[in-house]
Formats: C-alpha cells, structure tokens, sequence
C-alpha cells in the first residue's frame, strides 16, 4: 500500500515580518553595494590588478544579501565561494576587497584563493572550497548553540549541484534528526558550472531534498527580494523557537561564467538575456519608487556613497603589501595549548 507523505509547510505571516521603509532602504543599498562591487570587481580582475580568478554573482543578490540582513551578530553564516554578498550584509568593505587582492591587511593574510569570504569577528566561516562542505560546518555550529541553549542560527549556502553529495546529505539529516537552528539555502541557478541543472537531480524542485529528512522545505522565486525576505525570515524565527531547520530553494540565475575564466558559452544567449529581464535590483527599485520609499535623489545619492566606499576599499588594498613568505609555515595549527583536565 502506497503512503501519502506530506510535505512540512513553512508558514510566513507577511505582516509578521514587514519591513520599514527605512529598513527597505538599507536593504536597497545592501543589494545595489554587491551588485556595484561585483561588477567592478570582474573588471579589476580582467585588468590584472589581482591573481587568481574572480567568481561573480551577479544576477544572485537577493539570495546572498536579503537572508544575511538583520541577522544577529552572534548568528553564523556558511558561505560557499559565490556569497559576496552575504559578506556584504555584513563586513566592512575593506577587508572584502583585502581578502580578494590576497594582501597582507586581508584576514586570511592572503593565503586563500580570491572569493574566500571568511571573516572571524563577522562569524562568517571561510570557504574550504570542498563542496557543501559548509553547510556540515554550519550543522556543527547549531548543535554547539543547540548545546549552550543561545538562541543563535547558523545558515549555509550551496548550489543546486552540491546536494547531490553526501556530506550535505548528511549535514540536513544531522541537524533534521537533532532540531537544529539551521537554515539550508540552495541557490539553484541552473547551472554546477556547466553541469545543468536537471543533470544534478531528477527533480523539479530541490526542496524536495527536504522530504527525505523530514524537514520543512520551500522553492521560491531567488529574484523576488521581498519574497526571499518573508521566506528567510520566518524560518529564522522558527529556528529561533527552537523548532527545527528549514530548506530553503531559491531559483535564480547568475548571468556570467562560473569565475571569470569561463565563458559560459554552454548556455545560450536567449536564455541568459531572458534571465536578465528577471534581475532582482530593478524588480525591488520599482516596488520603492512606486510606493514612494525611495526617491530619484536619494537613489543617486546611494550610488554615489557606493562608488566613493568601493574607491576607497582598492587604494586600501592596492597600497597593502603582499606578505611575507614565511607566512605560509604560520598559522597551520592553532594558537593555544590545551589543558590536561583535572583528574
């Protein structure tokens, strides 16, 4: 006899979680200041101003930037190599941009590849660059706050892609089973670099990763910044209760290569430009001009502020020296001597 399993709702109470029309703002300049860094940013990158290579998420915003906006100091991020904007929502633009020009004044000292968004007094956890494994890192995080009783989340972001691998599997059981804060964010934006989407899964929507776990699992539009808000927001505050995790599948799209050294030339060109015409930036413009949040003068005027913050972040990082090469033999094992326990 075939079992109907229903699928756990996420209940979002819109007007639970309004948002001001200063506080539409400030998520106004969040998005604008990731989209602005961003695009710059690939252009230094193509000038050869920094090594390595640049991975951009254009086209990604709201995914990264609304679910890390008011977030508690003391919460937890687990970001993979294309949340720049989660670090946006929450570290100084500076040490962003340090971390990318592996300069000396970066945290990680310059030893990471550019797009290691780490950042320890940010509780942002630095990328390893081992896919998914940040959301087993952020499982680990919840259990600790689980175990100290604070009422702090730790949120982790992944691809569509990498739920195909275990350790994320297991990740969502772990904290399914325990009644973890954690929320799981799949950025589903068709794309594992070239790999396509329904070649990661045979499945529509990747929440229903969710339902093998029994835990609560929601799709979204990624583009729709005010959905994404309400969505993010009510799963924060169920966590908070201690209620459980949430999975979280946002389908957006980014519109450049997987790092600046791809072309992208797997997709086709009407399907990138008829993604473009989904961008979350103006989509979330036109609801403020038209309710009149914001004005044309105060628009120009965040720009403004934008491009003089991210002028100054490149002569911060361009007049850094490189460090040392004996760097590289520091900071290998931890700072600390551990105690023997009494007996």
């Amino acid at each position: 006899m075939k079992v109907a399993y229903e699928k756990p709702k996420v209940e979002t109470k819109k007007s639970e979680f309004e948002l001001s029309s200063e506080e539409k703002k400030e998520l106004y300049y969040l998005l604008l200041k990731s989209r602005t860094f961003d695009e710059r940013f690939r252009k230094l990158f193509r000038a050869g101003r920094f090594a390595g290579t640049y991975f951009s998420g254009v086209g990604q915003e709201a995914t990264t930037v609304v679910p890390c906006y008011k977030l508690m100091p003391e919460d937890f991020v687990g970001p993979s190599h294309r949340e720049l904007g989660c670090s946006i929502a929450r570290t100084p633009l500076k040490i962003i941009a340090a971390q990318i020009y592996a300069r000396a004044n970066s945290p990680d000292k310059g030893k990471s590849h550019p797009c290691s968004y780490g950042h320890r007094p940010s509780n942002i956890i630095t990328p390893a660059f081992t896919i998914g494994a940040q959301a087993v890192l952020a499982t680990g995080v919840a259990l600790a706050f689980k175990i100290r009783k604070d009422p702090y989340v730790a949120l982790s972001f992944v691809g569509e892609g990498a739920t195909a691998h275990g350790p994320w599997y297991e990740a969502i059981n772990f904290s399914a089973v325990h009644k973890l804060s954690n929320i799981f964010v799949i950025q589903n934006n068709l794309w594992g670099e070239s790999v396509p989407a329904h070649l990661a899964g045979a499945i529509e929507d990747f929440s229903d990763r969710a339902l093998g776990v029994g835990m609560p699992g929601i799709s979204i539009d990624g583009n729709d910044v005010l959905k994404v808000w309400e969505t993010v927001a009510a799963a924060i505050a169920r966590a908070r209760r201690g209620e459980g995790p949430t999975l979280i599948e946002m389908k957006t799209y980014r519109w450049y290569g997987h790092s600046e050294i791809d072309p992208g030339d797997y997709r086709t060109k009407e399907e990138v430009e008829e993604w473009k015409k989904k961008d979350p930036l103006p989509r979330y413009e036109k609801h403020l001009l038209d309710n009149r949040i914001l004005t044309a003068e105060e628009k120009k005027e965040i720009e403004e502020r934008i491009e003089k913050e991210i002028d100054e972040a490149v002569d911060y990082c361009e007049a850094a020296e490189y460090g040392p090469a004996e760097w590289a033999l520091e900071d290998v094992y931890a700072d600390f001597k551990a105690e023997a326990p009494d007996r």
